[in-house]
């Protein structure tokens, strides 16, 4: 049943929608050499390739008796694996994808209550007067220069340098240059250059300018070494022993590449406004509805502790409770990340 506010008489609209307005690019992996960044746009592509590799028997096993554990090791266990890495003559990896930061924050692309409409845009309004888009945006913006999308490809890294340009009329307008290994991945300090990107994906999510980003990070690694990809959801298993693969990484025309929703997750990982953020000392995590991480299987964000985007939500449409301000930060991240938010029909 639909939430009712006794007071405005709005109701929580059954279909409620909202488009993502930070709007990433699948990226794609080349190679090349540090020195030579400059021409880094004639790279090669890093090809993803089969590799046939026997493993050993190294999971937990329910009979633990030797005899059959010595049998299952003189079973050969073969897979068939996709495998990315730089050429021997490379020791540089480039990801490089586009970003694309839009306007509209307020206005739902569906919405069944057009009152509910009216209160939503008025909320969103106030809220942007108020406060303003630029204590996000430089979330967003740090999270580019950091490299926090770069995801494993950041271990271990010897050098990482990101370069940001924003484009117009397919030229670059503005450019800015990131060392991200001297930027946190646990918290978000202010630098000159980081500003001043945050200031243009600020006017891009106000509608105050077209805003497309060009991002290419580059990561020293080592000739050789190998560099990960995404990796494809393999909904039906193969059969390992008819050679079928049980590691498929994500390939865009031959190239290795990662997906626009695993880059989109990094660059919306800012919510460091979770109960017991500070006792717990995991840092940020991404802006999800019930703050859930899936790689720790936990929501960080229940319901009972009134914490939770819809809950929020509910209290400042609704019921003109305006949450705490850190609150109100998460709210808007949230519509800014996208999603499917009407009220569910009890069954």
């Amino acid at each position: 049943m639909a939430k009712k506010s006794a007071a405005s008489g709005l109701q929580t609209p059954p279909v409620l929608a909202f488009e993502r307005k930070l709007d990433p690019s699948d990226a794609l992996f080349s190679a090349g050499v540090w020195s030579n960044i400059a021409a880094a746009e004639q790279w090669p592509m890093v090809p993803v390739r089969e590799k046939i590799v026997r493993g050993t028997i190294s999971n937990r096993l329910k009979n633990h008796a030797d005899a059959k554990l010595d049998a299952d090791i003189e079973n050969p266990n073969l897979q068939t694996v996709d495998v990315a890495a730089l050429p021997s003559q490379a020791d540089t990896l480039q990801v490089r994808f586009t970003l694309r930061v839009l306007p509209g924050l307020g206005t739902p692309s569906a919405c069944s209550y057009p009152d509910y409409r009216v209160k939503l845009a008025q909320v969103v309004t106030e809220y942007v007067k108020q406060i303003g888009l630029l204590p996000i945006a430089q979330r967003y913006a740090y999270n580019l220069a950091n490299g926090r999308f770069l995801w494993r490809n950041r271990i271990g890294a010897e050098q990482i340098q990101v370069q940001v340009r924003q484009l117009r009329d397919g030229k670059p307008l503005h450019h800015w240059t990131f060392d991200a290994q001297a930027l946190s991945l646990r918290e978000f300090t202010s630098t000159p250059d980081v500003d001043a990107l945050a200031s243009v994906m600020a006017a891009g999510l106000a509608g105050e300018q077209h805003v497309l980003l060009e991002i290419a990070a580059f990561v020293r690694m080592g000739a050789g070494q190998e560099v990960f990809p995404s990796q494809e959801l393999v909904m039906e298993k193969g059969d390992k022993k008819k050679g079928q693969k049980s590691k498929t990484l994500y390939v865009v025309n031959h190239a290795a590449g990662m997906h626009s929703q695993k880059i989109g997750n990094a660059i919306r990982t800012i919510d460091t406004w979770y109960p017991e953020a500070d006792t717990l000392g995991l840092g940020p995590i991404a802006v999800e509805p019930y703050g859930s991480v899936t790689t720790q299987g936990k929501a960080y964000r229940q319901p009972k502790a009134k914490q939770d985007f819809y809950t929020l939500l509910d209290n400042w449409v609704l019921k003109d409770q305006a949450p705490a301000l850190e609150q109100q930060h998460f709210v808007i991240a949230t519509l800014i990340r996208g999603g499917v938010f009407g009220e569910s029909e009890d069954k």
